[in-house]
């Protein structure tokens, strides 16, 4: 799909905060509010505004302990259909929060999450690798979040965490 300039500029305010007041977002494009909801909604529609989701810091957050773990995947393909037939298999189970086709040693990238390194090793063990194509499984523990989606985790950023950052 081919977008306009002043609909990536919308894209580019929305994916940066999407809490921004449509009538602070019209004045930013030089734009009328009326124009800006209907080119909101015709982007929701066809699903290039996908959704737009809170960032929580769950560590800060009593009572509410998980465990995340990437876990690389090889799989076989399937003719026809290559990767996407097992690919579904995998994301409809409730505990996968991402997955990812890659490039390199593994063919998929799964993000779950779990109350326990047991129940995520179940998973493992009782769901993914009985799955029909599925080779091997690598799991990867995740220790501490520095830093998600542009936004910088710690205990003393108070200021607002979303910044650009030049290579």
């Amino acid at each position: 799909m081919k977008l306009s300039g002043e609909e990536l500029e919308v894209l580019q305010i929305l994916e940066e905060s999407h809490r921004i007041p449509v009538e602070d977002i019209a004045l930013m494009v030089n734009s009328s509010v009326e124009d800006v909801n209907a080119l909101i909604k015709k982007l929701e529609d066809e699903k290039v505004i996908v959704s737009y989701p809170a960032l929580i810091d769950w560590s800060k957050v009593a009572g509410k302990d998980s465990i995340v773990a990437m876990i690389d995947v090889k799989v076989t393909p399937k003719r026809g259909v290559g990767f996407d037939e097992v690919a579904e298999r995998i994301y409809r189970f409730p505990e996968v929060t991402s997955l990812y086709l890659m490039s390199g040693a593994y063919d998929l990238s799964i993000t779950i999450e779990g109350k326990s390194m047991s129940e995520i090793a179940r998973f493992v063990s009782e769901k993914l690798s009985t799955i029909d194509n599925v080779i091997s499984t690598t799991t990867h523990f995740m220790l501490k979040k520095y830093k998600h989606d542009g936004v910088i985790f710690g205990e003393n950023n108070d200021r607002d965490r979303r910044m650009v950052v030049s290579p």
